[in-house]
């Protein structure tokens, strides 16, 4: 582990920070495909640091659980908000931190009007929208980074409400927008001032505009045991990886005996106790286009650990070999995929 410690603090210094680090890359890896990069994500939605315990529980919760909310819902609120709140930064300062893919998961709130919101048990206090025009800022101010968003779940949201969050996405980020029929890499990227890959999940409205991507995979094992989050996602990499972007998730989840077992326990309280464990886990991963080659790792509480620059790091066992060629690169192509999953 300290060796692991020391190669990273290195690696740190030569990127000079994680706020830029995708622009202090070697070399070697400007042609290579962004789904043979590591990249350090945030999962269980980007968004949970600003849950509204005003709100209602989802409607997709479980009937106890919002039958609860029905008659006990001050109590029933704050028990989801400890549960459910698995970030704490607003998504600019993700981003400084290196963090560069966002799960995105989208509501329309009871009473909200046309405003969309994100949702994780309970609705957030920031808009869709609002979280847009930040990263678009963060975007215009770090010209050299990429970032790929994940919208996902669409909480009650209707036909219209898609139209005009598809048509917002495109008229916010214009050209910086990478489209799904290319191969992106930084160097493609760059020459085309292209920064955002946007993953819309619903296999009817991101069909019909070239600037969406398809749902990622996202491998994540439903479990609040460290240990078996690391053998299912060891069995999943046994199979092979995805030919595209795809998300390996240390995520955990507790369920209704966990939280009943542990009541003065949260999430973060439950992250942090097995940190260590999934941190020596990413340590020992490699990207790349073979079959247990990592993408998008994501982790919840990522300030509160060295996760960010542990990710990072892995792209230099990449930079030790032979870049792959041209043929190989043209090989790795976005297609579709049904058998996309999300977290809870």
């Amino acid at each position: 582990m300290f060796q692991v410690k020391n190669m990273e603090d290195k690696q740190r210094q030569q990127l000079g920070g994680n706020s830029d680090w995708m622009s202090r890359l070697p070399e070697e890896l400007l042609d290579v495909p962004l789904w043979n990069f590591a990249l350090p994500g945030r999962s269980h939605d980007s968004m949970s640091f600003c849950l509204d315990v005003s709100s209602p529980v989802l409607g997709s919760e479980p009937g106890l659980l919002r039958l609860t909310d029905r008659f006990f819902p001050c109590c029933t609120r704050r028990c989801v908000n400890r549960w459910a709140t698995t970030q704490q930064s607003v998504l600019s300062h993700q981003c400084d931190l290196g963090i560069r893919f966002f799960d995105l998961r989208i509501a329309r709130k009871p009473k909200g009007g046309r405003k969309l919101f994100f949702a994780h048990g309970i609705y957030t206090l920031i808009t869709v929208k609002e979280a847009l025009d930040e990263l678009s800022v963060w975007l215009d101010a770090h010209p050299k980074e990429v970032v790929i968003v994940c919208c996902s779940h669409f909480e009650s949201l209707t036909d219209e409400d898609h139209a005009d969050l598809v048509k917002f996405i495109i008229s916010l980020f214009g050209r910086k927008l990478c489209p799904s029929q290319e191969t992106p890499s930084m160097r493609s990227c760059w020459s085309r001032s292209q920064q955002l890959v946007v993953s819309y999940d619903n296999q009817q409205v991101a069909p019909q505009h070239p600037e969406l991507w398809d749902g990622i995979p996202y491998w994540y094992a439903d479990s609040s045991d460290p240990e078996k989050v690391i053998a299912y996602l060891e069995e999943q990499k046994s199979r092979g990886r995805p030919a595209g972007f795809y998300v390996c998730g240390l995520n955990l989840t507790e369920d209704a005996p966990y939280v009943f077992l542990h009541p003065l326990q949260d999430m973060r309280k439950m992250t942090m106790k097995a940190l260590s464990l999934l941190l020596h886990w990413t340590g020992e991963q490699r990207p790349g286009p073979e079959g247990g080659g990592v993408n998008v790792v994501c982790c919840d509480f990522v300030g509160d650990s060295r996760f960010c620059s542990l990710v990072i790091g892995l792209n230099y066992k990449l930079a030790a070999r032979p870049p792959a060629s041209s043929s190989d690169a043209a090989g790795c192509f976005h297609s579709n995929r049904p058998d996309i999953s999300h977290p809870a």
